[in-house]
């Protein structure tokens, strides 16, 4: 399809701008500057505006357009500052202990010609941590007390007290925003801000359009000061199904996909021919989270599942293994608590309630659940031990591991009923604590310090934390282990005391942690995948000219 000019031309930003980043001459092409990239995509942004959610698809999107003071390496360490690489921040000092210092790089500019300043920086910190705003990553940046301008291009933050990730905690939660265009915007309306609908960012890449339920497209900053980006455009097509999005990469339609799936969709990226396979470390694990609240009524306990030995007897019903070589083959391990393989505390020696059904029985039995009228279904006084189970449909890992649950429960005297609902639907009800329980994925931060708070404390209420799970001693453990300043094998010991109390708690039944694998089309190259967020690195990967196929060469 051609395209007018004007078309992709058609902003806000200042013209002169736009006009050198979006529009160049016929075919677009200027040396190594070229191609389309289309990434396929399950669901779709809910908005892109960084601080109010918490989604994979839109951080995806605003990694191109929104910079952090500095980002962290391919290694993924988050201890001390030595692997992180400079974005907004040109270099950075300590003037004590508790004081860190940024110097942010003069060139760096908003998209519509702003200089980037520290009171961009401070009216970020500012925003972050309002509850008006709500972030799901405002309790990771509890430990820092203020952030301040000290110059237009100077910004001091101040923490509350030492500990090993305060450089991590400083840059890695917050992408720089505007405040000369978000400063007017009611903070409780910023879910709904137009300004995320059509963001103005500081990144190497602009926005161009949003066409709902179907894409996003980005364009190249020429402009951008840290050097202009390889690939001149970036497309997100949505799709309602993962084996959708599979289908689209095979057939050409779309260029990359970030995680394959079951082993027969990771054969299937082999046998393209066009395609190039990337297996990288996983970040993600998947579970079942138990919703301690009444369904639709957070004022009140659950009436099955506020009982702590219920939900050990439901989770020593699960064959956690039989399930994952169902599901994901080779491809998966079943982690020993809410942990994605990349942390380094990573235990297969920690124990969740065991796969053990007879003791499932016995435990339900002691807590008078028995099988009264032989209908297969156990109750006490007059409640069948019966719920729904939230699912997501996009997701034929989820709905199978749905069908394999109900049967597993029902082996014990536990009726499952599964409610399969899309995205928008799942996320409202999980966040509201209108369900019983839920079929769920986190992509996870690259630490635990702030990976497990988001989704397992009382921080993380009406967030991440669906089942609002809250234990003040498991709180407590996590706080000493995030800040122990002691050796590696202290701080591991003190992780491993952590991850074992939730575990033997259950609020959660952990179900597997996938290895990813990504499958990129084979005309690009120099392709780099951070575990932590997968295409962090596009704006340094190449389509080499004498590589470009039809989609690469559209006209502007």
């Amino acid at each position: 399809m051609r395209l007018p000019p004007r078309a992709i031309c058609r902003s806000f930003f200042l013209a002169a701008l736009v006009v050198t980043a979006a529009c160049g001459p016929p075919g677009g092409c200027r040396g190594d500057y070229c191609g389309t990239l289309v990434f396929a995509a399950t669901g779709q942004p809910d908005i892109l505006l960084p601080p109010v959610t918490e989604q994979a698809v839109p951080r995806d999107i605003f990694d191109q357009i929104f910079l952090k003071l500095a980002d962290i390496g391919m290694s993924t360490n988050t201890v001390g500052d030595r692997d992180f690489q400079a974005q907004l921040a040109r270099r950075w000092e300590w003037d004590d202990p508790l004081t860190l210092v940024f110097h942010l790089d003069p060139r760096a500019r908003w998209q519509d010609g702003a200089p980037v300043t520290a009171a961009d920086v401070a009216f970020t910190f500012d925003a972050y941590t309002d509850l008006k705003v709500n972030s799901p990553t405002r309790a990771a940046l509890r430990s820092i007390a203020a952030v301040t301008a000290r110059d237009s291009l100077t910004a001091v933050f101040r923490f509350r007290t030492r500990y090993p990730e305060m450089f991590f905690d400083a840059v890695y939660h917050m992408r720089i925003l505007p405040a000369h265009l978000l400063r007017e915007v009611p903070r409780d309306q910023w879910t709904t801000a137009a300004f995320g609908r059509a963001p103005v960012g500081n990144g190497p890449y602009r926005f161009v359009s949003w066409t709902p339920g179907a894409s996003v497209e980005l364009v190249a900053d020429s402009a951008f000061f840290l050097g202009r980006p390889h690939i001149r455009r970036l497309i997100w097509r949505f799709t309602p199904e993962h084996e959708v999005a599979m289908t689209q990469l095979i057939a050409g339609e779309a260029d990359a996909l970030e995680f394959l799936g079951p082993p027969p969709n990771v054969q299937r990226a082999h046998q393209a021919p066009q395609l190039a396979v990337y297996p990288y470390r996983g970040t993600a694990y998947g579970y079942l989270g138990f919703n301690l609240t009444a369904n639709g009524d957070t004022t009140r306990p659950h009436p099955l599942f506020s009982d702590r030995e219920v939900r050990r007897a439901l989770s020593m019903a699960v064959d956690r293994e039989r399930l994952l070589r169902s599901v994901f083959g080779d491809l998966a391990k079943v982690p020993p608590g809410p942990l994605s393989q990349i942390w380094s505390i990573w235990d297969t020696t920690l124990r969740a309630p065991p796969y053990d059904p007879a003791q499932a029985a016995s435990l339900l039995e002691r807590r008078d659940w028995r099988d009264a009228n032989s209908d297969g279904v156990r109750d006490r006084r007059g409640q069948p031990l019966a719920f729904r189970l939230l699912v997501l449909s996009t997701s034929a890992v989820r709905r199978r591991y749905g069908q394999l649950l109900q049967e597993q429960f029902r082996a014990i005297g536990a009726r499952v009923e599964l409610d399969v609902v899309e995205n928008t639907v799942l996320q409202e009800r999980a966040h509201a604590g209108k369900f019983d329980a839920v079929l769920a994925s986190w992509v996870t931060d690259p630490t635990p310090s702030s990976g497990i708070p988001q989704t397992w404390t009382r921080d993380g209420f009406g967030g991440g934390n669906y089942g609002r799970y809250h234990n003040p001693a498991f709180e407590a453990a996590l706080h000493r282990a995030a800040t122990a300043r002691g050796t590696a094998q202290e701080a591991q010991a003190l992780w491993r005391t952590a991850v074992q109390l939730i575990a033997d708690d259950a609020p959660g039944i952990w179900l597997y942690a996938p290895d990813n694998v990504a499958a990129v089309h084979n005309r690009v190259a120099d392709v780099r995948i951070r575990p932590d967020s997968w295409w962090a690195l596009v704006r340094t990967w190449r389509i080499p000219s004498d590589r470009l196929i039809d989609r690469d060469r559209v006209e502007r």
